[in-house]
């Protein structure tokens, strides 16, 4: 069958809308409770986690952005006591939909590559993996600090674990261990057959099977996609290219063109039509996304698509930084119309912003102003800070402003 060609043209505008209530952002009603969490997780296919913590961290971030009524008990008791999700590599670290699962198993099974750093230590520690993993049959879930150090050890890769600490993780890579659940952020480590519901379907799934999922994951949490940001949204996917020109050739993907941009954009056949129809609310709230949030965790798609530069410069040098240490874009109306580097003193109860940047193109900004301060307030509370201060650094004329509308 031939490739079908290029069928259909949108504007940017259009594509990003769809994609932003694909990723229940903007134009989408916000989901309620535990369930709305765990409808969240199942419909971006993953959440990323990650340690730092100036403001609460990122995992429930992404949650309480489309969650409002969110609180942190609602991942624990989904991993923990419901099983309805569980931790593995996705993006990077990351909370998956437990029906996933199987899905993933070709990544568990795959073995290191020959003659790697990760291949060598595990050969040599093969009495280390096995003694490790011994100890937790014998004497149920363990954390690393459970295990002892060895004196006088000499540091380096692997971020300078123990040994005991790298044993766990190999195990949790090949799927022998999982992460029963968290205490004080810290990974507990149990039996995989100990963990995975009775019911979970772990038959490996043929190639076929694994890439096309990988596919319809990506494209149906993104709504409109690159074959290149299909292959990097969940990354232990691999590379996708080949099975988007299957799936084209069946008719299960359909290829449309955005203006301006050159490269082919996919979408699923069943929901070409949505896209068709869409047609966007009015949805004047203010939303602070996360570095690590699913909608612009792919920066060359957020410039492509939002016109808008994105990077994390908590890994830069303090002099080099321009927008702060943990800078969130602003979503408003649809687009990305700013930067706001906040941190919260958890002592102080204040959730200070440090830096507050606007992009020139904001427009309507008395009407964005009030919304932004909306979103400060309760951001704020969500940090368990009881109002918000604003730092010298920003523009006199937005902190008149913005302040005689903050907590």
């Amino acid at each position: 069958m031939a490739r079908q060609r290029t069928r259909l043209k949108l504007s940017k505008d259009k594509a990003r809308r769809f994609s932003l209530k694909r990723q229940l952002l903007a134009d989408s009603e916000p989901a309620k409770g535990k369930l709305g969490a765990l409808r969240i997780i199942e419909k971006l296919g993953y959440i990323q986690i990650d340690t730092i913590n100036v403001i609460e961290r990122a995992h429930h971030v992404v949650l309480r952005t489309r969650l409002p009524d969110y609180k942190q008990e609602y991942l624990h008791q989904l991993l923990a006591r419901d099983k309805k999700i569980f931790e593995y590599w996705a993006h990077a670290a990351s909370f998956i939909p437990m029906r996933d699962y199987r899905f993933y198993l070709p990544t568990i099974r795959r073995k290191p590559k020959p003659g790697s750093w990760s291949d060598e230590w595990t050969k040599k520690s093969r009495r280390l993996i096995k003694d490790v993993l011994k100890r937790i049959e014998k004497e149920g879930p363990l954390t690393p600090s459970d295990f002892g150090d060895v004196k006088n050890r000499k540091r380096g890769t692997w971020w300078d674990w123990k040994p005991a600490k790298a044993a766990l993780e190999v195990l949790f890579w090949r799927g022998e261990l999982m992460i029963k659940e968290r205490r004080n952020f810290q990974r507990v480590y149990d039996l995989a057959e100990r963990v995975l519901p009775k019911n979970v379907n772990r038959a490996l799934p043929n190639e076929e099977e694994e890439k096309t999922f990988f596919i319809k994951r990506a494209l149906g949490a993104f709504g409109i996609a690159t074959v290149q940001n299909a292959n990097r949204y969940i990354g232990v996917s691999g590379r996708l290219d080949k099975w988007f020109d299957i799936m084209k050739d069946t008719g299960e993907v359909s290829e449309v063109a955005i203006e301006g941009l050159s490269r082919p954009y996919y979408v699923l056949k069943n929901d070409l039509q949505s896209l068709l129809n869409h047609k966007p609310r009015v949805d004047n709230r203010v939303y602070l996304l996360s570095p690590f949030d699913n909608s612009i965790i792919l920066r060359d798609r957020t410039k492509a698509l939002f016109d808008f530069e994105y990077s994390l410069e908590c890994y830069v040098p303090r002099d080099q930084r321009k927008y702060g240490y943990f800078s969130l874009p602003i979503l408003w109306r649809g687009r990305l119309v700013g930067r706001v580097d906040p941190k919260a003193d958890r002592q102080g109860k204040v959730l200070i912003i440090n830096n507050l940047h606007l992009e020139k193109t904001l427009g309507e900004y008395n009407a964005f102003i009030t919304a932004l301060a909306v979103a400060l307030n309760n951001f704020a509370r969500f940090n368990a800070c009881g109002h918000v201060a604003l730092s010298k650094q920003i523009p006199l004329r937005i902190a008149r402003k913005l302040s005689s509308l903050l907590s």
